[in-house]
């Protein structure tokens, strides 16, 4: 029978084996802190695990030096205690789905995991509230409060999996959010720990705090702030009645003409998401949900409201479409259809996986004037690099996601496909775009961010970010550019690399 030893950590007693102490031999030291503070069952640290958590939904790769899985604000108050003394880098992570590498522990260090801090702590319904953990899933959120009428309105096509605290690192947005807002629209305050382990509240439950907005900061920090542990969220009423209409089109300039028509027009849809075919392709042949195979574009068109003030717009919308060149305009007769059409939009990437080994999602934000110029250039990239590129996207805002198709098996193709990622972003930011709308800037677009910054600009943010984390131990590596990535023994490595 193997001896245990026991230590306190916030009062209660925590239970480690010999044999689990004798493993811990060779081990860092941060390391052995973390499992004599916390115990073994919340510290991951052995090589199987790490590579576990060494990716997202990106594509770049490195492995952490060990993993916690705090169950409670105060498990991260001394996880981020440990790691300071130790100067260990922290990284957050949610659900592992971010696109621009948020998660990607690169340069080593810590990955503090919030898959158990899972827990809506409060609901207020008669004042639209409710507090969560930041490990909850998107989706279950809404899921809880449609009882009461209400629902929480960021809907990313991954919410059947991202966390709300996944989501609060990158300012996710989703096709609902049009007419909303985005993230930071609807976080209200939020429990944030310091590197060090001190805990801050910023924000609350009320619509505003004087001051700074504080919480506008965090949202879309990407995790280099601290870990965010409560978040407080305002939720909004189910819609009476929806309309959700498909616009089919020869070509993409016509669906674009059409976008620029509604929202010229003064009609903000709750959602206008834009297809092109070869993504009809793979969704057909996924969900069966009605798209046309043979259409250049479609547009997935959604407005809500009441149902006697939805008659007029729909009418409009119609109108507009047909007078942009549109073959046709499919109203959803049914609930059914609906569900159906938005199965399609929401699962596209995932459906791309039967047409194409890897895929690459981008994420930049352009004029909607500009939309048809822009996919035209994104096509020269495509075909200057000798790759496939399609693509589904918010077209009502001018979020774009370009998917690079590719096999990430032959030799080269992995810099390659970065090299166009960066084309694209530069075509982006020449017609007075952005460098993401939702995903954020992560590892991914960190060293092209002086396409719309100056260096004065970028040291004004590291200020900023300096007033949280004074010696850059949280999320290193992520949204300022970084003089290299070099592959080290330890395996901080890549997809494509034999990970």
């Amino acid at each position: 029978m193997s001896r245990t030893s026991k230590v306190r950590h916030n009062g209660h007693k925590v239970q480690i084996n010999q044999s689990d102490r004798n493993d811990l031999i060779g081990a860092p030291p941060v390391v052995q802190a973390l499992v004599g503070a916390l115990g073994d069952h919340t510290v991951l640290w052995r090589p199987y695990d790490m590579r576990l958590y060494s990716y997202d939904g990106s594509i770049d790769r490195a492995r952490p030096d060990a993993v916690i899985l705090p169950s409670c604000t105060d498990d991260v108050v001394v996880a981020m205690r440990i790691c300071a003394e130790h100067g260990v880098p922290v990284t957050p992570r949610g659900a592992g789905t971010g696109l621009s590498g948020g998660s990607i522990p690169v340069e080593g260090g810590v990955l503090i995991g919030t898959a158990r801090l899972n827990k809506i702590l409060h609901v207020d319904p008669e004042n639209r509230r409710a507090v969560v953990q930041p490990g909850v899933v998107n989706s279950h959120l809404s899921e809880a409060v449609k009882q009461y009428g209400l629902y929480y309105v960021p809907d990313p096509s991954s919410q059947r999996a991202c966390t709300i605290g996944g989501n609060v690192a990158e300012n996710a947005g989703g096709p609902h959010t049009l007419l909303h807002g985005v993230t930071t629209n609807h976080v209200l305050g939020l429990e944030l720990v310091l590197m060090g382990g001190e805990v801050v509240r910023l924000g609350g439950e009320a619509l505003d705090s004087p001051g700074y907005d504080l919480v506008g900061l965090v949202i879309g920090s990407e995790g280099t702030f601290g870990v965010v542990t409560e978040i407080i969220v305002r939720l909004v009423p189910i819609s009476e009645a929806v309309r959700t209409m498909l616009g089919i089109f020869e070509t993409v300039d016509q669906a674009s003409n059409a976008v620029s028509a509604i929202i010229g027009e003064g009609i903000v849809p709750a959602a206008l998401e834009m297809m092109d075919n070869l993504p009809i392709q793979a969704v057909e042949d996924a969900y069966h949900a009605g798209y046309p195979r043979d259409a250049g574009a479609v547009l997935l068109i959604e407005i809500e409201g009441t149902e006697a003030d939805l008659e007029a717009p729909a009418r409009a919308i119609v109108t507009l479409c047909e007078g942009a060149g549109a073959r046709e305009v499919r109203l959803a007769k049914d609930a059914r259809e609906r569900t159906l059409l938005w199965a399609g939009r929401k699962g596209a990437f995932g459906a791309l996986g039967r047409i194409t080994p890897d895929y690459y999602t981008m994420d930049g934000v352009i004029p909607r004037s500009t939309v048809p110029e822009v996919l035209r250039r994104i096509a020269e990239v495509g075909r200057a690099f000798n790759l496939t590129i399609c693509n589904v996207f918010h077209a009502g805002d001018g979020n774009l996601h370009p998917l690079i198709l590719f096999d990430a098996e032959h030799e080269g193709i992995i810099e390659r496909v970065k090299q166009a990622g960066d084309e694209i972003l530069a075509i982006c930011a020449s017609v007075g775009g952005s460098l993401s709308g939702e995903h954020g800037i992560g590892m991914e677009k960190n060293n092209v961010m002086g396409l719309i910054f100056s260096d004065a600009d970028m040291d004004l943010m590291k200020t900023v970010r300096g007033a949280f984390d004074p010696k850059n131990l949280c999320n290193p590596g992520k949204v300022f550019p970084t003089p290299g990535r070099c592959l080290e023994p330890s395996g901080h490595i890549r997809a494509g690399a034999g990970w």
